[in-house]
């Protein structure tokens, strides 16, 4: 049994990313604003922390973690002009900050086991560029910029790396897929022709944890139907 902690995982990627570990019979360890669906499942203690303020009430946790994972993010689409310096600082404060203040918080816990294992989300829209996407793809930028210099700074004792999805079927994402001629214009706009489910995301991330990606760090990794290299 390994110990976990998942930010952001009562819902969308993050709940499938639970579910997923909990099979195997892992501790887990939630920090989200609700507890929602984790409240019932078996080896998950929730707490609540509302990771957008400027100072987040992380719980104080005493064992060593194996694996932290860190999910919450924004969808935030506008054009440039559109776009005010409010929406720039709120989408890296969700995006770089709050991964940086959990992961400044919870470092310790991390040394303290054996090899652990840290995952961050980006976006396709990080690396491809993508109309009305300039400031969550900033922030995104940033993640991954984030993920690449802790890599070096950690290695050997601790491994991080990225999964930058596409349109993926969360609560997030549901103003984008608000009715069946929106889901069908992303269906097209992928090239497989489908839209990412949180499942199609939890797999990665628990293999990025797993002892099985012992000589993975510094990566960014597309599971984004092949949106980000494919026309």
């Amino acid at each position: 049994m390994k110990n976990y902690l998942v930010v952001g995982g009562s819902s969308g990627i993050g709940l499938a990313i639970v579910q997923q570990l909990a099979v195997s019979g892992n501790q887990i360890l939630v920090l989200s604003r609700e507890p929602r669906e984790t409240a019932s499942i078996a080896g998950v203690s929730h707490y609540s922390v509302d990771i957008g303020q400027d100072t987040p009430a992380f719980p104080n946790i005493d064992i060593p973690l194996d694996g932290l994972v860190y999910c919450p993010g924004t969808i935030n689409l506008k054009p440039f002009s559109s776009l005010k310096d409010v929406d720039f600082l709120n989408d890296y404060q969700i995006n770089v900050l709050g991964a940086v203040k959990t992961l400044r918080k919870y470092l310790p816990n991390l040394k303290a086991a054996g090899a652990p294992s840290v995952v961050l989300f980006s976006t396709v829209a990080a690396s491809t560029g993508m109309a009305f996407h300039a400031s969550v793809a900033s922030a995104k930028g940033a993640v991954e910029g984030l993920v690449r210099s802790l890599a070096a700074e950690w290695a050997p004792d601790i491994r991080i790396n990225a999964i930058a999805p596409s349109l993926t079927n969360t609560p997030l994402a549901a103003r984008l897929l608000a009715n069946e001629a929106r889901v069908q214009q992303a269906t097209e706009r992928n090239p497989l022709r489908k839209i990412g489910q949180p499942e199609d995301i939890s797999g990665m991330a628990a293999f990025l944890l797993s002892e099985s990606s012992r000589w993975i760090t510094g990566q960014v990794f597309h599971i984004d139907g092949g949106m980000g290299v494919l026309k």
